[in-house]
């Protein structure tokens, strides 16, 4: 297997944390810009994925630190699930030809960062599984993340607010 190298993902596998850093986000409401939060309100706030798997991935997190949907207040989760509901409107005005959606709760279930619930949201195109996945191994992330962060939040200010 050839090897393709990308060094910006040094620090997300360094990384020797012990603090939460959803909750850093979450506390952070001057850094929204820097930390490419597109939306928040008092319940939850969607942020991009700093490591996305397509253009225009995204995922909405509860303010409440708890590692497992059962530990989040019902007005909470439903208020997510509410906002999870737009958030495909978004992601279709974006240009995604479908979506896949989901959360993995702790570490056995596959969450990178397993001590704070997130849900993800990942816009689909087709092709967009090709040849260097199937031969190098990799994939390839073709358009400037912080236009795709500006689109994001455009649409999110018109998907997201309350009706």
């Amino acid at each position: 297997m050839h090897t393709i190298y990308a060094p910006w993902r040094k620090e997300y596998f360094g990384s020797q944390e012990s603090s939460c850093v959803f909750c850093a986000i979450s506390s952070a409401p001057d850094s929204d810009t820097q930390n490419r939060v597109f939306y928040r309100d008092d319940f939850c706030f969607g942020v991009m994925n700093r490591f996305p798997y397509t253009p225009g991935h995204f995922m909405l997190i509860p303010h409440a630190h708890c590692d497992s949907p059962e530990l989040l207040d019902s007005k909470t989760w439903a208020h997510i699930q509410n906002l999870s509901q737009k958030a495909f409107g978004i992601l279709y005005e974006y240009g995604a030809s479908g979506i896949n959606m989901g959360m993995n709760v702790k570490k056995a279930g596959g969450a990178g960062i397993p001590e704070h619930i997130h849900i993800h949201f990942v816009p689909r195109y087709v092709g967009d599984t090709n040849f260097m996945t199937s031969v190098a191994n990799a994939r390839t992330y073709g358009v400037d993340f912080d236009e795709v962060f500006e689109t994001i939040s455009r649409l999110a200010n018109k998907h997201l607010k309350e009706r």
